[in-house]
């Protein structure tokens, strides 16, 4: 079709899709009812908007080809008889029994139907609409999806997760490339990511670092979706898989009905085809399973065990697989641009009103840190003769305070930049440089707060909550760097890279077994004759039985009995179960350590009864710690 062919603005209008042009005239131009009929008549032109007074406001634009200016008349054009036709509308005029144009001295009523073009809302921005065709690689991934979660998620958390999440990404792999979307570096980061912390429920026993990775691959995957880059883009859009959930089950339903009525006689092929292989397995595998031992000890293993008495919770899984796919897939073709959602900043302050605050609090941390430097460096005693603390007492209540002084410098460096100067570059200096030696001060702090928990850590052991704080102490401190080095190098990258960071300690402090760092820790206490709790130590997870099983008799076996009675009384599959528990059933099949349980109520809960009597009480008589319920 030539460029001169193409239909005009007017036959693109809502009004102009009824009745489509059947001119056989050569390609006409544009064309434009007289002003002052439109006037007169008060009925809108084609293409036209009326306004308040029930006129229609009428353009000419000029065509590539050239077309007549605004106060010249173009050619009429002629529909199939040759009958003139005023108007794209004059066909469903005739269809109805209307007159095809305005009657000369009578008024006409504007048409009600006609709205015009809205202009885009702010929800029309942020969520752009995705086309209602699916493709069929989606929907497949979607059903793929809910029947693994049916499966696989009903007997706990493993390899599961991660096989569930294949088809979900492939899922929204589809639909981007059908909304014309290709992945980007970062989008590759993000995705590859979150696939990542999803071994680390196929790697480790212990619950707690397995929720934090889940959640963390969540919000990574939701990351990859969107494509944001701001802070409050990261923000929202780690929490943006939420939103599309009931969105997406609605798309999605539309997507299976338009495709349906595409494709259903391929539809019904392929319902056919899969239910005659379903038979042949089941008939088959039942055959060969009753024909071999072996073979049904394998087919058993690999084949999931799913009873009609947990119907309903099948069913919920397969919904909620679907449901999570469809969202998935959702905001893939059509993600919302949380980037379009700025916070405008605060009205810049002058220097001194800005700068004299944070200058007065860089003093005080300076003060602070100058006294922290005689700790650091082993200054102890004097420390803990003015203070009148004990070693262990001085080492627990510093650590919490400084914690959170880290995170109030945070809120305290973004809500200086938010009303910080910006008149010129001495500005940009100023402000750079105060919070920059904040930043480094913040670090020192930073610093004081591990040393101490390295006291305390050594004074009372190795807990969950107490390596917790120090890694999200740790993680602060990365946070710091990277705001040091966006102060030189610029802050375009400041927010995905600390998304960055945060999702690396996170898979790192899953893939390092924190409870197996926690039992070494104690084991290692016990052998430089300090105390033990082993009662504390029999509630950690199958990651810790290595460790423990270090431990002399009868130390091992009251703190391996706990762990073999509750896996001697799982039943995991393969798919539903870690790494750590393969290991630890591999040791504890070796040696058990039921045999020797009765002999626990001699060892005590500090040690081998007088050997550690003297030591029960930890440090300075204060064993018990009331700061840690863990």
């Amino acid at each position: 079709m030539s460029e001169s062919d193409q239909p005009s603005e007017a036959s693109r209008r809502p009004d102009a899709s009824a009745s489509p042009d059947t001119s056989t005239s050569p390609a006409p131009s544009k064309v434009s009812a007289p002003r002052g009929a439109a006037e007169s008549s008060g009925a809108p032109a084609p293409g036209g908007t009326p306004d308040a007074s029930g006129a229609s406001e009428v353009s000419a634009v000029p065509e590539a080809g050239g077309a007549a200016p605004e106060h010249q008349a173009a050619a009429p054009r002629t529909d199939a008889q040759g009958a003139p036709s005023s108007a794209p509308g004059a066909a469903r005029a005739r269809a109805v029994g209307e007159p095809a144009g305005p009657v000369p001295g009578q008024r006409q009523q504007a048409n009600p139907w006609h709205q015009g073009v809205r202009p885009p809302g702010v929800r029309s921005g942020l969520h752009p609409a995705p086309s209602i065709r699916i493709p069929a690689g989606t929907l497949w991934s979607v059903l793929a999806t809910g029947l693994l979660s049916a499966v696989l998620l009903g007997e706990g958390l493993g390899p599961n997760l991660l096989i569930v999440a294949v088809p979900a990404a492939l899922a929204a792999f589809f639909a981007a490339l059908y909304a014309g979307r290709r992945p980007r570096p970062w989008t590759l980061t993000w995705a590859v990511g979150g696939l990542a912390l999803l071994a680390v429920p196929a790697l480790r026993d212990a619950g707690w670092p397995t929720f934090l990775a889940v959640v963390s691959a969540l919000a990574l995957g939701s990351l990859a979706l969107h494509g944001s880059r701001s802070w409050l883009g990261i923000f929202l859009g780690s929490l943006g898989l939420v939103g599309s959930a009931v969105p997406g089950l609605r798309w999605g339903w539309q997507g299976l009905r338009s495709q349906a009525e595409v494709s259903r006689e391929r539809w019904g092929v392929v319902v056919r085809t899969t239910a005659v292989a379903v038979v042949l397995l089941i008939v088959f595998g039942t055959l060969f399973a009753g024909a071999d031992a072996a073979f049904a000890d394998l087919l058993g293993n690999l084949v999931p065990d799913v009873s009609i008495e947990d119907g309903p919770w099948r069913v919920f899984l397969f919904l909620l697989g679907v449901v999570g796919a469809l969202a998935a897939a959702y905001t893939a073709a059509a993600p919302a641009r949380w980037d379009k959602v700025t916070i405008t900043p605060g009205p810049a302050r002058g220097r001194v009103e800005w700068a004299l605050p944070l200058i007065v609090l860089n003093l005080l941390f300076a003060a602070f840190i100058a006294l922290q430097l005689a700790v650091l460096f082993g200054g102890y005693d004097k420390v803990l003769a003015e203070t009148d603390l004990s070693y262990a007492e001085y080492a627990r209540q510093g650590f919490w305070q400084l914690l959170w002084a880290t995170l109030l410098t945070l809120l305290v460096i973004a809500l200086a930049l938010r009303w910080a100067p910006r008149g010129g570059p001495r500005d940009r200096t100023l402000v750079r440089g105060v919070l920059g030696a904040l930043c480094v001060l913040t670090l020192v702090v930073v610093a004081s707060a591990l040393r101490r928990m390295d006291l305390y850590v050594d004074a009372y052991g190795l807990t969950r909550l107490r390596i917790s704080v120090a890694a999200m102490e740790l993680w602060l401190g990365v946070v710091l760097v990277l705001i040091i080095a966006a102060g030189v190098f610029g802050a375009r990258l400041l927010p995905r890279a600390v998304a960055v960071s945060a999702a690396v300690g996170v898979l790192a402090f899953g893939l390092v077994s924190p409870d197996a760092l926690i039992a070494e820790q104690n084991v290692q206490r016990y052998e430089d004759k300090k105390s033990i709790d082993i009662d504390y130590l029999k509630t950690l997870s199958a990651d810790a039985v290595p460790a423990l099983d270090k431990l002399p008799e009868p130390l091992r076996s009251c703190a391996l009995a706990r762990i073999e009675r509750d896996l001697d009384r799982s039943d995991e599959p393969w798919y539903a179960s870690s790494w750590g528990v393969a290991r630890a059933r591999d040791i504890l099949a070796e040696r058990t350590a039921l045999e020797r349980a009765e002999d626990c109520g001699r060892a005590g809960r500090y040690g081998t009864g007088s050997e550690r009597e003297g030591e029960r009480d930890g440090v300075d008589g204060e064993f018990y710690d009331p700061y840690d319920p863990y």
